[in-house]
């Protein structure tokens, strides 16, 4: 499994972090065949929202080659959806496997048109901003539609992360993540 991890200036880096320490651990536990990622952007580093800066090893790759793409989200998404030239790049996903953000990641999802007639949520405080781009606005901490995978606010992305590790392995993985972790929360959907 190929995942990329879209990252851009002023995001969350929490809502990245979250998720990618937990999905990660599918390679590290070979839970899976051949689990890579890259850290992937329009840029070669990003800042977030915060002042951390990220080397990004992938600029503008063809998304198309990935089993799984992941977008945070953050303040500045609420713009950056209106940016052509970051949403056509985007948009070089939409044959890929797995669709996932959090928070408003999911408004870099729909610009791209990927929540087209899905079930999505995205942090609490957009979801006024998501309703255009989706058939329903889901007010929970993660909803899957599909291969579409969406989260809430902030640290929904560890909660995301064991879902998403759940749904593509089994829930005695995501336990084991769970556990790796120290991370007493989350409950098994299955």
């Amino acid at each position: 499994m190929k995942m990329a991890f879209i990252l851009f200036d002023k995001m969350t880096a929490l809502d990245f972090v979250g998720f990618y320490e937990a999905v990660t651990w599918m390679g590290i536990l070979r839970a899976k065949e051949e689990v890579s990622w890259d850290f992937c952007s329009n840029q070669e580093e990003v800042t977030d929202d915060r002042g951390l800066t990220i080397k990004v090893s992938q600029v503008c790759p063809e998304l198309s080659v990935y089993d799984l793409i992941f977008i945070p989200g953050g303040l500045s998404t609420r713009q950056l959806r209106f940016d052509t030239d970051f949403i056509s790049w985007i948009q070089t996903a939409r044959d890929v496997e797995y669709k996932v953000s959090v928070c408003t990641g999911a408004l870099i999802l729909g610009a791209a048109g990927f929540l087209d007639g899905k079930k999505a949520t995205t942090n609490p405080s957009a979801y006024d901003l998501l309703a255009p781009y989706c058939a329903e606005v889901i007010r929970e901490r993660f909803v899957r539609d599909g291969n579409l995978f969406t989260g809430g606010g902030v640290s929904a992305s560890i909660d995301l992360g064991l879902y998403v590790i759940e749904s593509l392995t089994s829930p005695e993985v995501a336990r084991q993540v769970q556990d790796k972790m120290d991370y007493p929360y989350y409950r098994s959907m299955r």
